[in-house]
């Protein structure tokens, strides 16, 4: 979730966050794919702090019995892909079909109907989630409409951050991160929290070993995504969601990345506690409605915390936690010359999470979200990633250098569209 006070961050963010902006690791050389989430775009979907804004038309709205207010989704025009980049798409999608259905004998046609921004709000003015869906259409013997989100497209900073850091902190505490990639069933993978499911989705697409779920308490939320956002119908375990996606959608559309994950309505702090999994990757991001992260996620002497440490690898395991700032950036503008300068102070609210988790798990560090009040903060096992530090030197910068020499071997082995290293190393601080 975006911090409610996030557009004041965001005034003057408008450069545009190219890879080409940052120096390659010696001897690599990489032609990153289009990074159709880059924060340049953010003015399509953003509206306004109060409401949608102009442009815009909610495709959902339902009130919430969990905390979360009204939760609704809008959708705003998107500017790419350009309709001359479709043909690609409708020619893989014909290929699926023609897969699935091979007596159809290419009888059925498929067409792009255009790409839309979904911005999932709790209460109107927090933004929950982006995302980018697909619509298109069927025609011949059994017409269709479907609908699929973008797994590639993350469109937020603060989940980009996640991401990066995370997925540096795996393989910096020995994790083969390669293997997970191109082999199945090797990693284990915890999203606490929903949203609209570009996190999940995006794992499930880029490591063929992943074996992803989610747990989100509020059922609104899961309907949302799945009528109104693109997620598969599939994967929500017990809910019934009137989704017009038809019957054969996600197998036509997801080509297996679906049967990766598994959404769990359910209380994050009871499924926990009966849980038998042992995840390698845990990510966290579970503010309500009123922007509160609940208490329990984040009680050193809590149940939760307890049990998570329990089912997290007791050598490389991870956990990853998006957190709002407690502090006011100095300025209510982003320098947009420098906008991974823009550090926030970590203020006692935050401090008190982050203690938490590193007296769980034995070592913490955070970082700051450019453009936005959001700070990263990664818990892992410190024997691992420490793991190698000569006599003297510190231990701040003995990680830093370790995750950083691993981001360039995650950007290549996920072909992400967007550079790890700069999340990775901006306002990197140490929890004392």
């Amino acid at each position: 979730m975006l911090r409610a006070a996030a557009a004041r961050c965001a005034g003057g963010a408008i450069r545009r966050l190219s890879v080409a902006s940052y120096p390659a690791a010696a001897g690599v050389r990489r032609k990153p794919p289009l990074d159709e989430g880059d924060w340049s775009y953010y003015k399509e979907w953003w509206g306004e702090d109060d409401g949608p804004g102009d442009g815009a038309h909610t495709v959902f709205r339902r009130h919430s019995e969990h905390g979360n207010g009204v939760v609704s989704v809008v959708a705003y025009p998107a500017s790419i892909p350009a309709s001359d980049q479709w043909p690609v798409m409708e020619r893989w999608l014909q290929e699926r079909n023609l897969a699935i259905y091979p007596e159809s004998s290419g009888a059925d046609q498929f067409k792009i109907l255009g790409y839309q921004w979904r911005v999932m709000r709790f209460n109107d003015h927090t933004r929950q989630s982006t995302a980018k869906v697909m619509a298109c259409y069927r025609s011949g013997g059994d017409r269709a409409l479907y609908s699929m989100q973008q797994p590639n497209c993350l469109a937020v900073p603060y989940v980009k951050s996640m991401v990066s850091a995370g997925l540096t902190a795996l393989p910096s505490c020995s994790y083969d991160l390669p293997q997970a990639v191109s082999e199945p069933n090797t990693m284990k993978i915890l999203c606490i929290g929903h949203g609209g499911g570009s996190i999940p989705l995006f794992l499930a697409s880029k490591f063929r070993g992943a074996d992803v779920h989610i747990v989100e308490i509020d059922p609104v939320v899961v309907s949302a995504s799945v009528e109104s956002m693109g997620f598969p119908a599939s994967c929500a375990k017990g809910l019934s969601a009137h989704t017009m996606q038809p019957a054969d959608g996600d197998e036509l559309l997801w080509n297996g990345v679906h049967d990766r994950i598994s959404l769990h309505v359910e209380d994050a702090e009871d499924f926990i506690a009966g849980d038998s999994n042992v995840y390698d990757l845990v990510f966290i991001d579970a503010y309500d409605g009123n922007d509160i992260f609940p208490r329990k996620l984040w009680d050193a002497d809590g149940a939760f915390l307890r049990n998570l440490e329990e089912k997290v690898h007791p050598v490389h395991g991870t956990v990853v936690v998006n957190l709002h700032s407690d502090s006011r950036p100095s300025s209510p503008d982003v320098d947009d010359e420098a906008p991974f300068e823009n550090v926030l102070p970590m203020g006692r609210y935050v401090s008190h999470v982050c203690r938490a988790y590193k007296r769980h798990f034995g070592l913490a560090f955070t970082v700051a979200s450019p453009w936005l009040c959001n700070i990263t903060l990664v818990a892992c096992r410190d024997k691992a990633i420490l793991k190698g530090v000569p006599v003297g030197r510190s231990h701040r910068d003995f990680v830093l250098s370790k995750l950083l020499s691993r981001s360039s071997m995650v950007e290549q082995a996920l072909d992400l569209p967007f550079p790890c290293l700069q999340y990775v190393k901006n306002g990197f601080t140490l929890v004392e």
